[in-house]
């Protein structure tokens, strides 16, 4: 095993020791690792009951750490949460005591019941990975990871998440339904006792793959492309959505583009390689703006939401139409056939070596005939090299790491899926599934 496989494997050894807690989701489960990948805090949001709190405590047990869990009620204060002084009479002095926030994992449940002000005690240790308490600033340990859950379908008792809070998080993933099939496993695992995970990383490997998922390499094509996925929800009409100007009240921060290209390039370690790709940033782009864009009141009265504005985003803002390690890969694809083509020369020097002994004289006829079945067999190899001059171009328009994650279908009409037709647009994205990548055309050259 190479150096270069070693953070690949062992991120598939922590996704299969999640997968025999959880039970479907794997898209979740992807996403999470990215978000550790990338030292970005996550947000999954689903109704209850869906094994969001079981899939981030059994993350918490899996890559090692300290771990804190604060369940946010009503009644909490911002000290409970980053801490306070405490007054010493033995020493007639105040120390400082940490809240549960120092730890390497975070676990906010239910974070909107909480009421802004104890929200805002998240901001600074979110951001700047520090808290400040009485005058003393405590600095928060690596990893430093907050992972929060909250219910989209109650109204009362709750406190929406503020922007500025929604955008201290990499991503919100979203949390659907299990299937028939995996709900019926999940019952068979309940009853039949739940399985006792274990601890395969420490805080020090954990730092050393988000270091190898910084190393990852992303050509100036790929990261223009997760800019401009950016820039377009700030100045619609000017990227070419007139459709949707005056939707958006607010687009995404600058903090959208360094959590897209984060994200790509934690992706593409978590699937094997070295070099991110468009495909990545398509792939993230749903979960890491889905909760920074606000919609405007006309948007709202037309009944609109953010999945359908991604949606049109997606797919209309064109990405580059090959990777960089295809481009480089190419001259490997062309250089063979020369030296395929070398050995003839070897082959036509062949009947002069036939015919030198006398057995060839003593035979004219026989020997006379077999030079030109030698001699033409030179001609119809060398014909060959023009059938396969012909083979890069057609490779080259099919990457091989392209392609959607997952299939895109639509309803049909058995109620079934049914694949999407040429130039249909894309499903609307939800918790089910990211928006199939449908590559725009680039847009004609001068």
């Amino acid at each position: 095993m190479t150096e270069q496989e070693l953070p690949h494997v062992r991120l598939q050894q922590v996704r299969l020791e999640l997968q025999r807690v959880i039970v479907g989701q794997d898209r979740v489960i992807d996403r999470l690792l990215t978000s550790v990948l990338a030292e970005g805090h996550c947000l999954l949001e689903g109704v209850p009951g869906l094994g969001k709190t079981l899939a981030l405590a059994t993350l918490a047990r899996v890559i090692g750490g300290t771990f804190s869990r604060i369940q946010f009620t009503a009644d909490l204060i911002p000290a409970d949460i980053v801490g306070t002084r405490i007054y010493r009479p033995t020493r007639e002095a105040f120390d400082v005591e940490p809240g549960p926030i120092l730890a390497n994992i975070v676990l906010a449940d239910e974070i909107n019941r909480a009421p802004a002000k104890v929200q805002s005690a998240l901001l600074e240790v979110m951001q700047e990975r520090q808290v400040t308490i009485g005058g003393r600033t405590l600095p928060a340990p690596r990893p430093f990871l907050v992972v929060a859950t909250q219910n989209p379908i109650e109204s009362e008792g709750v406190y929406p998440l503020p922007e500025a809070q929604r955008d201290r998080f990499l991503m919100r993933i979203p949390v659907d339904y299990p299937t028939p099939g995996e709900e019926a496993r999940i019952v068979q695992r309940v009853e039949g006792g739940m399985p006792v995970v274990a601890r395969l990383l420490d805080p020090d490997d954990v730092v050393a793959l988000q270091s190898a998922a910084r190393a990852v390499y992303i050509d100036d094509a790929t990261a223009d492309y997760a800019v401009r996925l950016v820039l377009a929800t700030r100045d619609p009409a000017g990227h070419g959505l007139p459709r949707l100007a005056g939707l958006l009240e607010y687009g995404a921060s600058p903090r959208a583009s360094l959590g897209l290209v984060r994200a790509a390039k934690s992706l593409a370690l978590l699937r094997g390689r070295g070099v991110a790709t468009p495909q990545d940033v398509y792939d993230v782009a749903y979960d890491v703006l889905n909760l920074r864009l606000v919609l405007s009141y006309r948007a709202l009265a037309e009944g609109l939401t953010i999945d359908d504005v991604l949606v049109e985003l997606l797919s209309t803002v064109w990405a580059p139409a090959m990777p960089v390690f295809q481009a480089m890969a190419a001259p490997a694809t062309v250089a063979p056939p020369p030296a395929v083509w070398a050995p003839p020369p070897v082959v036509a020097a062949a009947p002069s070596a036939v015919s030198a002994p006398p057995v060839a004289a003593a035979v004219p006829p026989v020997a006379a005939a077999a030079p030109p079945v030698v001699v033409a067999t030179p001609r119809v190899v060398a014909a060959a090299p023009p059938a396969l001059a012909p083979t890069p171009p057609t490779l080259a328009p099919a990457p091989p790491a392209w392609g959607p994650e997952y299939p895109a279908t639509t309803s049909g009409a058995d109620g079934g899926a049914a694949p999407l037709a040429a130039g249909q647009a894309a499903p609307t994205p939800g918790p089910a599934a990211t928006p199939t990548f449908i590559p725009p055309a680039a847009p004609p050259t001068a």
